[in-house]
This record gives C-alpha cells, sequence and structure tokens, in this order.
C-alpha cells in the first residue's frame, strides 16, 4: 500500500509543480538573470549525472574503463567530431578496455 502512497505523491508533486510554473508571471521568466540560468541548468544538470554514472560505484570514487571512454569523447569533441562520431568513440574505447581488462 505505501508505494500506492508513493505514486499518487509523485504524481501530485509533479503537477503542482508544473502549475507553479504556468502560474510564474511572463515579465519574470523575461529577466536576463532568468533566461541564463534557465539556458545554464539543463547543461549543469547533464555533467553531474555523466560525472556521477562516469566516477562513481555506489559511494566509492572508481577510475576504469568508463573514464577513458569519457576522455576519447572528450578528445573527439575538441577534434569538432559529429556528435554520433563522438558517441561512437567513447563506445568503442570503452568497450575495447573492458574487453581487454576483462
Amino acid at each position: 500500500m505505501n508505494f500506492w502512497i508513493a505514486i499518487g505523491v509523485t504524481a501530485l508533486g509533479c503537477y503542482a509543480v508544473k502549475l507553479a510554473g504556468l502560474l510564474v508571471p511572463a515579465g519574470v521568466l523575461e529577466r536576463p538573470v532568468v533566461r541564463r540560468l534557465a539556458a545554464l541548468l539543463p547543461v549543469a544538470l547533464l555533467a553531474a549525472l555523466t560525472a556521477q554514472q562516469t566516477f562513481a560505484e555506489g559511494h566509492a570514487l572508481v577510475l576504469d574503463a568508463r573514464a577513458a571512454g569519457l576522455g576519447a569523447a572528450a578528445v573527439a569533441l575538441v577534434l569538432r567530431a559529429p556528435f554520433l562520431v563522438v558517441v561512437g568513440v567513447a563506445v568503442a574505447v570503452t568497450a575495447g578496455l573492458r574487453a581487454v581488462t576483462g
């Protein structure tokens, strides 16, 4: 039963956040600080998620094939490779290192 309560509370919370966003006056959304924050926040959250998924395993900090794949993707980005090539390089390096190291 607690599971369904959690689902209901989460659904209501999501609805409340959506409603709060719709109730914000347009003048507030047009401020330069708010616009800049709205542009940078998704990038910061994605970077934090990438770092957490790459360098963490449970509560431990690890450096393994995932870190090498991220490094290879960074090099591909510096070389201005297309996005699909960047992803492919990261996958190939990560998979290759995992195959070699077991």
